[in-house]
């Protein structure tokens, strides 16, 4: 049975490896060699060299990722913004245009605006959601157009369907780190490329840096690989092992995140100290009815509109068990304040984040203790 005849939790446990004739190792080796021998002057063993250029145990992360996703080819790279940087590059020249989201992660916007924009390359900031105004901004010179679905932090949906038949000679290249390829799978929506900081949910564990581009694209993925060995963002054999394992239990942990999240939200919509709950398993959400189509569910990210900076600030340090931490995706709960942690790059840019939104990352603990939790925040702002 082939990767894409296998159902989802099988693929992630078996898509990317099967036990070697040499030990018969159930679980992908850590090769931890810099180097390998040839059995002549470029006469590669299994095709590997270098650790560089390339290496068993990332090879079989590449193969795990781009079989979830329904992608031909995948590469990972050494954290999700080596990965974005790489995209960028491939697709971008001095004089180009992209299209980016209004609500995007800050350190994407950070790059692009400060990095990109140095180098000549032009960029135009959209409501994606709105696929008229996507539209609107294409040009001549567009060459890329970048969509967050669900974005960060305001948990934001677009149709990745609608963009697709709109974008013209532009790639569409979608973050899909929020949904992860259990919940949405952008390549069979439309998308050109997919990208991911393995880092979030894939790990799963808060214990690994990563990132990974999958493509159906033989030539763009050769180009990332030149890219890959040429510059040197290469994920480590031990991280790349890490991300493999995280996987391993995805489906299962996602269901988790979800029903708790739903439960969540649901709670906070009904408190009195809440102006708005964004997420997307809300009928009230304005993007739910397009996430009730290409997605299978919702997701572990909520984004909470609080009355103040001051309520919102109170709320992040009155958790316990949900920690006041930066970064997403783990099994256990984080909170934070985006404007002044993970968005704060964006302040006084149109992608400036308002200082009364928390985001939460709800992990997979048991639901009564999540509750009793975020009824103890919501209690302190008095």
């Amino acid at each position: 049975m082939t990767a894409d005849q296998q159902g989802f939790s099988t693929a992630s446990i078996h898509a990317g490896y099967h036990p070697d004739s040499h030990m018969g190792s159930i679980n992908i080796p850590i090769y931890a060699s810099t180097t390998y021998a040839q059995d002549g002057p470029n006469q590669l063993r299994g095709g590997f060299e270098y650790g560089r250029v390339a290496n068993p145990t990332v090879a079989s992360l590449e193969r795990t990722v781009a079989a979830l996703e329904g992608g031909s080819h995948g590469v990972a790279y050494s954290s999700g913004m080596a990965a974005t940087d790489t995209v960028l590059r491939i697709l971008l020249r001095p004089g180009d245009h992209m299209i980016l989201g209004n609500d995007a992660y800050g350190g994407t916007w950070r790059l692009i605006d400060s990095v990109f924009g140095a180098w000549g390359v032009d960029y135009t900031v959209v409501d994606t959601t709105d696929v008229d105004a996507v539209a609107a901004a294409l040009n001549e010179r567009t060459r890329l157009i970048w969509l967050e679905t669900p974005t960060n932090p305001f948990l934001n949906v677009t149709d990745i369907e609608a963009v697709a038949r709109i974008k013209g000679e532009a790639k569409l290249v979608v973050d899909n780190t929020f949904a992860t390829p259990y919940l949405q799978r952008p390549l069979a929506l439309g998308a050109d490329h997919v990208l991911h900081s393995t880092t979030k949910y894939l790990g799963g564990h808060s214990d690994v840096i990563g990132g990974v581009v999958v493509t159906n694209d033989a030539d763009f993925d050769e180009e990332l690989r030149f890219f890959q060995g040429g510059v040197g963002a290469v994920a480590s054999p031990f991280d790349a092992y890490l991300t493999t394992r995280g996987i391993k239990t995805l489906s299962v942990r996602m269901e988790r995140h979800c029903d708790n999240a739903e439960e969540i939200a649901r709670l906070l919509d009904a408190s009195e100290h809440v102006a708005e709950v964004h997420y997307p398993g809300l009928a009230s959400h304005p993007g739910h009815e397009v996430a009730s189509r290409q997605m299978d569910r919702f997701g572990g990210m909520i984004s909470v509109s609080f009355h103040s900076e001051e309520a919102a600030r109170t709320f992040c340090t009155n958790t316990e068990l949900i920690c006041l931490a930066e970064s997403l995706g783990g099994a256990e709960s984080l909170v934070e304040h985006p404007a002044s942690m993970t968005h704060q790059s964006a302040s006084g840019s149109q992608l400036e984040v308002p200082r009364e939104l928390v985001r939460i990352s709800i992990g997979i603990e048991d639901i009564a203790d999540l509750r009793a939790d975020v009824e103890k925040a919501l209690a302190a702002i008095g």
